[in-house]
């Protein structure tokens, strides 16, 4: 039988441990998938290093941004075979109540690999048919892109592209995004190619001189602005390009307390607060101020897989760029890029590639 192989985390903090398996046969409305890419998240490093508890037991293989090729299908599934997919960040059941009134992303029987089921940290991952995303291989070619750099649209692009469209946001609006980096620089990227004109804030001089060149109109360096002076200098901005000084729209990305607390401060009348990063840490807030100022906050997790179609066609169209933002690397290598992302040593976001 062909083997396929993986690197498992056993137990948090500690070293991740390669491992062979027999490829599994999928069954009824399931895929086995070749992995052609797998990016590296937040989330991930959050399992890792930080103690949050993934809801199947270890030992487990982590990675939820998985694109690949179809090898086999179980039944009911057979049209998928040799199709290059795009594995959703969170594949709900789509049968039960909530996914059929459209609420798929909180389905109490949804399955995010490296989470619920093992993950794409592998050369192979057994997963549910529901929500695939097709990739045409003409298009990927002719945007410049392979199969392996579109790993990242499973939720670095895509769950900041859903965020963006249940806000509402679109031409001449201004969006306000806070940490500029991974899923923020997406943020910025597709608040642009919805109309709005984009403020993106972080602490990181590279990540700000990378987002100018891809869709921010203002680049705020956080070390060198605090409190009220940012509510100033973007007030100025709108002033100065003829948008709303109410109804902004904060996307609050960095997954940080520093990052949450500036997001929370900025809040307009009729303000809306999507907080799209994750953070385990707490700080006290007033909560009243969304009360006050007819403001609202809506969270977000994942993306619907019926919104990846048209997150994926902004990348195949140039309105979103990928490439400039993530970089290969062997999937043997995962240890030292784990430890690198958790030192804030990548200026892109890693793919690791079986």
């Amino acid at each position: 039988m062909q083997k396929g192989y993986a690197w498992q985390m056993e137990e948090a903090g500690k070293p991740l441990v390669r491992k062979e398996f027999d490829l599994p046969s999928p069954v009824s409305a399931e895929l086995l998938v070749e992995v052609s890419g797998c990016g590296v998240c937040h989330t991930d490093l959050g399992y890792y290093f930080d103690g949050v508890r993934p809801n199947h037991p270890l030992p487990l293989i982590l990675g939820h941004e998985i694109s690949g090729l179809v090898l086999e299908a179980g039944e009911g599934a057979e049209s998928w075979v040799g199709k290059k997919v795009i594995i959703p960040a969170v594949i709900p059941c789509g049968k039960c109540g909530l996914c059929l009134r459209g609420r798929g992303t909180i389905c109490r029987s949804q399955k995010m690999p490296g989470n619920d089921i093992q993950g794409g940290f592998a050369s192979h991952v057994r997963v549910p048919e529901y929500g695939l995303c097709e990739v045409d291989e003409t298009k990927l070619e002719a945007a410049g892109l392979t199969l392996a750099d579109v790993s990242v649209i499973a939720d670095a692009v895509t769950t900041p592209y859903q965020a963006a469209v249940r806000s509402g946001i679109g031409k001449g609006d201004l969006a306000v995004v806070i940490g500029a980096g991974g899923i923020g620089g997406y943020a910025v990227q597709i608040c642009a190619a919805l109309g709005a004109s984009v403020v993106a804030i972080d602490i990181d001089a590279s990540r700000l001189e990378s987002v100018r060149q891809n869709g921010a109109a203002l680049a705020l360096d956080a070390r060198e602005v605090e409190g009220r002076e940012f509510k100033k200098r973007i007030l100025e901005f709108a002033e100065n390009q003829g948008l709303p000084a109410q109804e902004w729209y904060l996307f609050e990305c960095s997954g940080s307390v520093a990052g949450q607390k500036t997001a929370f401060g900025l809040l307009t009348h009729g303000g809306t607060l999507c907080v799209v990063g994750f953070t385990m840490d707490r700080f006290e807030l007033r909560l009243s101020n969304l009360m006050a100022f007819d403001a609202r906050a809506l969270g977000n997790w994942g993306c619907a897989p019926e919104l990846y179609p048209a997150a994926l066609e902004l990348v195949m169209n140039g309105s979103v760029a990928v490439a400039p933002f993530v970089e290969q690397y062997p999937l043997d290598s995962i240890q030292n890029i784990f430890n690198a992302a958790q030192r804030h040593e990548l200026t892109k976001r890693a793919v690791l590639v079986p």
